[in-house]
């Protein structure tokens, strides 16, 4: 695209002057801390640290139940577990003082017929 014929060097040198010095004096200027422009600034990014902090705030408090939920689960399991543990060794006790009790009855009653048996010999 061709530029206009009136527009000679010096015209455009002047202009892309004046646009260089707008972007310094943009840069050089600091905005006015009362400005009510900085002051909203100011409040949204506050107010965006503020929700942050509360969504981290809210995402702990939520992995600390979550952990206490998992750490009750794992203790119920393992009471569970307990529990079935006893029942077990109970079941098996039982049948061992049953096999016992058996054992003891059957040597009294072999007792018996050995005792009936030297009776009968006397």
């Amino acid at each position: 695209m061709s530029t206009p014929k009136d527009n000679d060097f010096a015209e455009r040198r002047s202009a892309a002057l004046l646009a260089k010095q707008a972007m310094l004096e943009k840069f050089k200027t600091k905005p006015d801390e009362n400005d009510p422009a900085v002051q909203a600034k100011i409040a949204e990014r506050a107010a965006r640290a503020e929700a942050r902090e509360q969504r981290a705030e809210q995402k702990r408090i939520e992995l600390a139940r979550k952990k206490e939920e998992e750490a009750a689960r794992l203790a119920a399991i393992e009471a569970e577990k307990a529990a079935e543990e006893l029942a077990r060794r109970a079941v098996a006790d039982e049948r061992v003082n049953r096999v016992v009790a058996d054992e003891a009855e059957r040597k009294a009653a072999r007792d018996a017929r050995y005792a009936a048996r030297k009776q009968r010999k006397k």
